[in-house]
């Protein structure tokens, strides 16, 4: 989700604060509210592009796992920042939202460090040779499907892998209580809960954009 749960002012400060979109960011932004519009807001925050950006530049992973690619913005900013020969793996399941991105990818000049695989995410990832190691992921889907995820790519982050989970404030929603018939708020919490138990993991909770988890392997 793009849009930040903070005051205006503060979100609108931080933005302002961070390394503006380039052109072809500028266009995606403005293609996906085009385009898209309610669900533009699915569309990650510059701020938090910006953030991912810098993580891939210092981290310079070989091999990166996206679920939920949308419109491409993510992806776009991780796939800029990956260092040459890297290759990413992109996991969706609507044709129409990631033509825009593939668009986007090839104006950037990035098209060919992407892999978008259209089917369950869970299946594209059971289809990865055992051996093969996550040096980063980002998980922004469906929120009930976020437990399968994560579970499926924890055991393969590499030595100095990280996993992102994107939306793990909810609005601030999951700190309150949720009706039984909220599923996403319900699945967010428990996940939530599930991971700063998990021992396997070390946890950093951020507030930028809706929350984001930060989690390596111990």
């Amino acid at each position: 989700m793009g849009r930040s749960f903070l005051p205006d002012a503060i979100y609108e400060y931080a933005v302002a604060h961070s390394t503006p979109p380039d052109e072809v960011q500028r266009s995606l932004i403005e293609r996906t509210a085009a385009a898209t519009g309610p669900w533009s807001g699915m569309q990650i925050g510059p701020d938090q592009g910006s953030f991912m950006s810098i993580l891939t530049a210092v981290l310079r992973p070989v091999f990166v796992v996206e679920i939920g690619t949308f419109t491409g913005y993510s992806s776009l900013a991780v796939a800029k920042a990956l260092p040459e020969g890297a290759r990413m793996l992109c996991c969706d399941i609507s044709e129409e939202w990631t033509a825009i991105a593939r668009e986007h990818w090839e104006a950037a000049g990035v098209a060919d460090r992407i892999e978008l695989v259209i089917a369950p995410a869970t299946e594209t990832l059971a289809g990865l040779s055992e051996d093969q190691r996550i040096d980063l992921a980002f998980i922004d889907a469906d929120k009930t499907g976020y437990r399968s995820y994560y579970d499926a790519i924890v055991p393969r982050l590499s030595e100095h892998g990280l996993l992102l989970i994107d939306n793990t404030l909810w609005s601030g929603a999951v700190a309150e209580a949720a009706a039984d018939d909220d599923a996403d708020t319900l699945a967010l919490q428990a996940l939530n809960d599930h991971i700063v138990a998990d021992p396997r993991v070390e946890v950093a909770q951020l507030t930028i954009g809706d929350g984001v988890t930060v989690i390596r392997r111990r």
